[in-house]
């Protein structure tokens, strides 16, 4: 990493973010998809939902959440009483911006006898006006306990969604939203990368399109990804979704290969998300320093949205009947 240039030259931007750590008593979260060197001074690494229900069990008064905006906002909602810190407050997510809460409210009042399972991959907004939200680990065990007559619309990954209709047999109405990094593999080109490596099994997250998990072996979130490459017997994994989570296999698993899917001319870097290639350590510094920039979310908003948070991890746990899940009153 290049040296800090202009108001931070001359600092040490890892010895004084560990020092503002202690200061702020602020615990540093990092997804998969993060750079490696925010992945390595991170407290956890992890996927979006798992590190904000590790912060809401900790002690710590600071949320320094190194992911996207979303991400950051559900860490709010989980931990009300925290400060939450988001390097880059522009580190959105394609699939949020793709579903705007007043067109979602207005899908849902044209399709009233639909419930809303919803992608954690969205707003405040969109989880304040959803009734049930899921990941890409929960969903298909959510799915399985919603009433076969019951009407469900699902957004916003239509790629997800589609999934888990072929996989269920399920039948939904999807919401058109796509996750621009999942959207950019080619197919041509992973199947010239498999004639390269015989034998070596493809693992692809579900918000890949369907010509994508096609050739997957391993279909998953990205810790069931990376549980899978712990797992599997041979010692070449091909690895579909954002690549910086290759960091992490490679840190558990040195003596195996992770080659990453490649996008549209074989080797271009369109498969890195671009929002989480926003923050950066100097970003997180400032960030850690200021107490800024911020997340808000007001307490009604923030109470709706942890309806539908709190209704996926009872479901997931099974404390849920199914006599209790049924369209929302028109």
């Amino acid at each position: 990493m290049n040296a800090p240039t202009g108001p931070l030259a001359g600092i040490d931007i890892r010895a004084g973010i560990e020092q503002l750590r202690k200061e702020r008593n602020a615990i540093i979260l990092a997804h998969y998809y993060q750079r490696p060197e925010i992945q390595d001074l991170a407290d956890y690494v992890g996927d979006s939902l798992e590190l904000s229900r590790k912060a809401q069990q900790t002690d710590a008064e600071v949320i320094a959440f190194c992911g996207v905006r979303f991400m950051a906002e559900t860490a709010k909602i989980l931990s009300p009483e925290k400060t939450v810190i988001l390097p880059d407050m522009d580190a959105g997510c394609s699939l949020e911006d793709s579903c705007p809460p007043d067109q979602f409210a207005a899908f849902r009042a044209a399709h009233p006898d639909h419930i809303a399972l919803t992608y954690i991959n969205c707003s405040t907004e969109v989880k304040a006006l959803s009734d049930i939200i899921v990941t890409s680990s929960s969903a298909e065990k959510i799915l399985s306990q919603i009433p076969l007559d019951q009407k469900i619309i699902f957004g916003p990954d239509k790629h997800l969604g589609g999934y888990l209709q072929r996989k269920l047999g399920r039948e939904m109405l999807l919401w058109p939203g796509v996750c621009i990094v999942h959207e950019a593999f080619s197919e041509t080109e992973l199947i010239k990368l498999k004639a390269q490596h015989p034998g070596a099994p493809v693992a692809a997250h579900p918000e890949c399109p369907a010509h994508i998990v096609d050739h997957a072996d391993y279909v998953g979130s990205t810790s069931g990804i990376l549980t899978y490459a712990k797992e599997m017997p041979g010692d070449t994994l091909i690895v579909a979704t954002e690549p910086h989570i290759i960091h992490q296999m490679q840190l558990a698993m040195p003596h195996k290969n992770f080659i990453g899917a490649p996008g549209a001319d074989g080797n271009c870097n369109c498969n890195i998300c671009p929002y989480m290639a926003l923050n950066t350590l100097e970003k997180l510094y400032i960030a850690l320093r200021d107490l800024s920039p911020q997340v808000h979310i007001e307490e009604g908003l923030r109470l709706k949205a942890k309806k539908s948070l709190d209704r996926m991890l009872d479901m997931a746990s099974g404390t849920v009947g199914q006599g209790d899940l049924g369209a929302r009153p028109a």
